[in-house]
């Protein structure tokens, strides 16, 4: 597959994001409608992303459970807002073992309900706070229109929900998982995200508070990459999650959730990706390295296999995830495709020519042809590869930032606002009515993504009606 030409971005840039997914082997459309089935290389990209967040996770004192795939209807009745947001997604189960059921199960969307009735039980006592639980698996919410990795029907994440004696451990819980999400998306997927506050338009069902990381994709779209949400007692209330204080007085929990899903690997895709397919984060890719050896016939083959044995031996040794592209029914040509269509961020090319000087050829995936290619001696390889996915890792965040920041305008009207939105973001001031949200959408179908944490000292006026505002948003067309 990897020899067809892939569309441009300029082209069609959709078009050009569905063909990466398919030919990079990420994931494939599943039977079932809206569904996909993520391969096994995307799985592999899957896998060091939970393993980033897991640690960082631990570290913070949350620890892993699992929790059903069905859930009661009745449980989404008892919170108002929550059922609300979820009702028009929601897939449910009316018949098992051939029987109709008493009560309908819904296949999770989410699962602040089941988790909900399960902390009423186990929270009796202060001492028995705060509960810290993140659940690792796959939810499933009935999308109309749908894309591989960005929007399926069922997708993969991490749910993380909190129980806590305070608001202000909640608020401090909240605002703990949002750091923990932009050090993920700044230092290990090179995601130059904004973290901020959604508005009550666009906060989550049933929060009191919705914070984000939105990153810019490469045509200039807001993609959000993850949510934390402090919920206040709403959740507690609705499922009677109530523990004794010091003082020996019955008090309702206040609660978290979190989330980052399968929806950052779209993220990765579009904010890094080039024209010959994917070029994924050094400290995320699945192979950091691949070794390819060329010869032409058994002669050279000897030669250069031992020799790319013994680096494949010395680079493994130091910790690279590598792979040593060693077929015979392709091209040495098609190889260099191949692997730059799945991202890996270092080539390590090896012929005689090589084996005799003692050197080998790296090129960068980042940069790709001449400018990305550099000779260097076999001694003290490791330590180079290492080197040089550092710098790739620190290159690809800065690119992206310099294209995101070359693409945030501060319109003076909301005339230029209109314009700057069809192809960039406005970073703007708001009076925070709904009125003026709802009329950005309507005119422009841009949204406000989400209201930064550090805001300019001071007030001016809004954008669209005029009015005094005293907080900057920011508004963009987004997936």
């Amino acid at each position: 597959m990897a020899e067809e030409k892939l569309t441009t971005r300029s082209e069609d840039f959709s078009e050009w994001y569905n063909q990466i997914v398919l030919k990079a082997e990420m994931a494939d459309y599943a039977p079932v409608r809206g569904c996909m089935v993520v391969r096994p290389y995307g799985w592999a990209l899957w896998e060091n992303i939970v393993s980033a967040l897991d640690k960082e996770f631990k570290a913070t004192g949350h620890v892993n459970a699992a929790f059903p795939t069905l859930i009661p209807m009745s449980f989404f009745e008892k919170e108002k807002e929550h059922v609300e947001g979820f009702a028009p997604e929601l897939a449910v189960v009316t018949h098992g073992g051939g029987e109709k059921l008493e009560e309908p199960l819904v296949v999770r969307p989410t699962s602040e309900t089941i988790i909900g009735y399960m902390y009423s039980k186990w929270v009796k006592s202060w001492r028995d706070l705060p509960i810290l639980i993140v659940q690792w698996g796959s939810v499933l919410r009935w999308e109309m229109r749908t894309k591989l990795f960005l929007r399926t029907s069922e997708f993969y994440w991490h749910e993380g929900h909190t129980a806590h004696a305070t608001k202000d451990e909640a608020l401090e819980e909240m605002y703990r998982i949002l750091d923990i999400y932009e050090n993920f998306a700044v230092n290990e997927a090179a995601l130059p995200v904004i973290k901020g506050r959604k508005s009550d338009t666009e906060k989550f069902a049933g929060a009191q508070i919705t914070t984000s990381i939105e990153c810019m994709m490469q045509d200039k779209r807001a993609l959000q990459s993850g949510t934390s949400h402090y919920f206040g007692q709403n959740f507690a209330k609705a499922f009677d999650i109530q523990y004794l204080d010091t003082n020996n007085t019955l008090q309702f929990c206040e609660t978290t959730s979190w989330a980052i899903s399968s929806r950052i690997i779209g993220a990765i895709i579009m904010t890094h990706g080039d024209d010959q397919g994917l070029v994924l984060p050094p400290r995320l890719a699945p192979i950091q390295a691949v070794i390819v050896p060329i010869y032409k016939n058994d002669a050279e083959k000897s030669k250069v296999m031992e020799t790319a044995n013994r680096i494949f031996a010395e680079l493994k040794a130091a910790g690279i995830r590598l792979k040593m592209d060693d077929r015979d029914n392709v091209s040495s040509g098609f190889k260099f495709n191949d692997w730059e269509m799945r991202g890996v961020p270092v080539r390590v090319e090896i012929g005689p020519r090589d084996v005799e000087k003692g050197s080998v050829a790296l090129a960068r995936r980042d940069r790709p042809g001449k400018e990305g290619k550099s000779f260097v001696p076999q001694t003290n390889l490791a330590a180079a590869v290492s080197g040089l996915l550092v710098e790739i890792q620190s290159a690809l965040l800065a690119r992206a930032t310099a294209f995101r920041d070359a693409n945030i305008h501060e319109p003076k009207d909301y005339e230029e606002l209109k314009q700057v939105v069809q192809d960039g973001w406005a970073f703007s001031y708001w009076c925070g009515s709904k009125e003026c949200e709802a009329r950005v959408k309507e005119d422009t179908k841009a949204t406000t993504r989400n209201i930064p944490l550090d805001q300019p000292k001071g007030e001016a006026r809004c954008i669209v009606c005029g009015e005094k505002a005293a907080q900057k948003v920011y508004f963009a067309k987004a997936y």
